[in-house]
Formats: structure tokens, sequence, C-alpha cells
């Protein structure tokens, strides 16, 4: 009886009777073109039922599906981005570095879902690992900011709390002005952009997370003006009562949106508050964020 029901276990696994097929005996081209419908935490999770779901899942044509339309732009600033830092990258067998052109496009994705650093290290993008969407960070150190080099009024404060390790603190001033500028070949689509702010200072005591509130003051005078404009005029403001002490907060500046994956363009984004009948204090300004409009937010408090 034992022998009897051992024979009719597929090769897989799977239990079937004589003459019956199971879900190893599809042809990897039949589960590739229905893995086209997943998403890529859903085909890595499928990947695992058995040998043809596994090959399936590796194969180009799937991911190629999932990579955005200029994905070899982005691979090449991923590849400098690695020899810049001597990080590592796809390796071939002898552990030598393989190159982008010749990594499958599985390896591509995975890659570009990782942080990757430009201009300096001030700016970084990674890919969404969900839907594939590109996402974009922005230092406060690529930034133009109104008397930074006045420690009266701004200074840089080491932190894990950015991606950047460190953020801009204000202590006081009459004439708040921060602004800066991108030029990227973005994937077509349509974006959100988000300045991440804090009100007081953050800081760590006896292991524990705790904020300096002191210096707040002058935010629930006058509202902060926000604006964001591209190369192609696309123009968008928005303004917000800085609130919220103790929280980082993304503060919603406008959205715009990219027609074509092969232009270059240029995104130019400031905060201002510049009402000096009063001074305001106790900000911290750690980046903008560029996100795929209607991205899921999990770490910070939004303010549309």
């Amino acid at each position: 009886m034992g022998a009897g029901a051992s024979s009719m276990m597929g090769p897989e696994g799977y239990g079937r009777g004589w003459g019956q097929t199971s879900l190893g005996d599809m042809p990897e081209s039949c589960v590739a073109a229905v893995l086209l419908y997943l998403d890529p935490p859903e085909i890595c999770h499928v990947a695992r039922l058995n040998r043809a779901f596994c090959g399936a899942a590796s194969a180009d044509c799937v991911w190629a599906a999932k990579l955005p339309d200029n994905h070899r732009y982005l691979a090449a600033l991923a590849a400098a981005a690695d020899d810049d830092s001597g990080s590592d990258g796809a390796t071939e067998g002898n552990g030598s570095r393989r190159s982008s052109a010749a990594m499958i496009k599985k390896e591509i994705f995975a890659r570009l879902c990782r942080p990757t650093p430009f201009d300096g290290g001030t700016k970084e993008f990674w890919m969404e690992k969900n839907k594939g969407g590109l996402c974009m960070s922005i230092s406060s150190k690529a930034m133009s900011i109104t008397g930074i080099d006045d420690r009266r009024y701004w200074s840089h404060i080491s932190t894990e709390e950015s991606r950047f390790q460190s953020i801009a603190y204000l202590q006081q001033i009459w004439w708040l002005e921060v602004a800066g500028e991108i030029d990227f070949c973005f994937p077509a689509g349509s974006y959100s952009l988000f300045f991440r702010l804090h009100l007081g200072r953050p800081q760590r005591r006896m292991g524990r997370r705790v904020y300096s509130s002191e210096l707040i003051h002058g935010w629930d005078i006058k509202p902060t003006r926000f604006h964001l404009s591209t190369s192609d005029d696309q123009q968008a403001t928005s303004q917000h009562y800085l609130d919220g002490p103790g929280s980082w907060i993304l503060y919603h500046v406008g959205d715009f949106v990219i027609s074509s994956s092969d232009q270059l363009t240029r995104i130019k984004f400031s905060m201002m508050q510049i009402d000096c009948t009063h001074t305001k204090g106790g900000l911290c300004v750690d980046s903008v964020f560029i996100y795929p409009k209607d991205h899921r937010h999990e770490e910070c408090i939004v303010c549309k």
C-alpha cells in the first residue's frame, strides 16, 4: 500500500494519479506568461513551488516587463556608484564584478531596488520593490539655504534619522529660504514631491529618543510656502503651517508628470517663510523626496 501510494507522487512532490499532470509539468513559457501578471515579491514567492516556476521566475521576459523603459540609464548610474564605492554588485564565478550589460534582468531589478547614491552622495534613487516605481531623495546639503554658513542661524547635525546621516538645524532666522534642483531622466509617469521636516531637535538620551522644543517658534503665525517647477513649464504651489513637533513630516509640495523616459528633466523646488515681522526657529530640514504618485508612506506623517 505504501509503495503504491508513493508511486502516485510526481517528481516535484505533488500527488497525482497515473496519466495525470501537475504544476511541475507546465512549460516554463506558460508559467512565465502567468508571472507577468504578478508583482515582483509575488514572483519570488511562487518561484519556490517547483523547478518550472523557479526557472520562469528568472526569465528575462518576466523581469523586463517590471523594469522601467530607461533601466539601462539607471543601471549605468548604479554601476558607476558601485565602482566608486567598491561595493559588491552582481559578480562572476571568479569574484569579479559583472557589468550591467551582462546581468540578467532579474539581477538588474534587484540592484535598482537598492539605493544608488550620486552627485557626491548628496542624492539617492531606488526602485520600489512592489511596483518598480522610481523614488529619489535629495539631501539638505545639496540645497541652497539662506544663512547656512552662519552658525548663529544654522548648523549641521549628525543623526541616524536621516538617510544621509546629516540634517540642517535652524536655531532662529527672520528670512527662511531653502531651494534646490535636480536634472534626471525619470521613467515616464506621475510623481509627487515632498519636503521632509521636523520641529524640534531630535536627540538620544539614556537610550531613548527625545527632542528639544525650546527653540520652536514662529511657524503658527504665517504658513510656509512650497513651490516646484519643471523644465517643461509645469508648476505647483502649496502652503502649510508647520506643526507636529517631535515627528518627521512629509510636506506635499505638488505633483508633476514625466511623458518621456529618455528626456532629461530639470525639477526646481523651494520652501519659503519670508515674513520678516517675526522670527522662526527650531526646524530640522532633512531632505526632499520624490515618489511615484499615490505611493504608500509608512515611515512619516504626510501633510497634503
